[in-house]
């Protein structure tokens, strides 16, 4: 038995191994390679070709004949009387200006207090309760057979403090037109400063309109808008648990 012991704990060992180093193998070996460097860029590819984009759908109004007019100065659509340099096509550029300062507060709080208390008395039973006291003389009396009462007490409290600022401008590029007009845009931003990389990436939905004649959209105009903002490299490995500790922490329940 304890053989058997011994051996079920080194296979135990053994596929917890396999497990860590098939979750880390990959990001350890990119670590490896970048040994002296610190991060890479990543390669300048089509956003559409992304292994995780997909095209949006969203609910559009009916199609809307255009007329063209003959012999007239005003193209059918346009913004302006002369050419108009705002992105308007797939492939076109922009600028993104994120401004976004949010601050909560919250607080909460909960107080709740209960008491029951429950009796119940045996004066018959098919004539069987003066037998019952025979039985159990010391242990049941007809009159107070039961007796049951409870008392509940809870009381939480809860604060938020949060503040977030995020101030940055950068170039995106429009890579969908809905059948509506409205423009699907992507961004992403890499900026590397010794061995960390931060990268900033935005996506969303805006109408031709809303963009100003700087050729610029604010952060307010974006529908449907996602922001990812972290970095990667020597900091931001030395701020984050190892990939062992964050696989206990996940599968230990307690």
């Amino acid at each position: 038995m304890k053989v058997r012991n011994i051996y079920l704990n080194y296979f135990g060992l053994i596929l917890l191994s396999i497990i860590v180093l098939n979750l880390s193998a990959c990001n350890t070996f990119t670590r490896l390679s970048e040994v002296g460097k610190g991060p890479k860029n990543t390669e300048i590819i089509n956003p559409t070709k992304r292994p995780n984009y997909r095209p949006i759908s969203m609910p559009m109004p009916g199609i809307k004949k255009v007329n063209h007019n003959a012999n007239s100065l005003w193209r059918p659509g346009a913004r302006a009387f002369f050419r108009d340099q705002r992105a308007s096509e797939v492939g076109d550029i922009l600028t993104i200006s994120l401004n976004i300062s949010d601050k909560a507060t919250l607080a909460n709080k909960t107080t709740r207090a209960r008491n029951d208390n429950e009796d119940s008395d045996l004066t018959n039973l098919f004539g069987l309760e003066a037998e019952l006291a025979k039985k159990l003389p010391q242990g049941i009396a007809a009159a107070t057979t039961t007796s049951l009462g409870t008392v509940h007490n809870t009381e939480g409290s809860g604060n938020i403090d949060r503040s977030e600022t995020l101030e940055v401008k950068l170039a995106g590029i429009v890579t969908q037109i809905l059948p509506n007009g409205n423009l699907v845009i992507f961004a992403r931003q890499e900026l590397k400063v010794n061995f960390e990389m931060k990268e900033v990436m935005v996506t969303g939905v805006v109408r031709p309109e809303d963009i100003d004649s700087s050729n610029t959209i604010g952060h307010d105009k974006i529908a449907e808008m996602r922001v990812a903002y972290g970095g990667r490299g020597t900091l931001s490995d030395l701020q984050q648990p190892r990939v062992g500790t964050q696989i206990i922490d996940i599968i230990f329940p307690f």
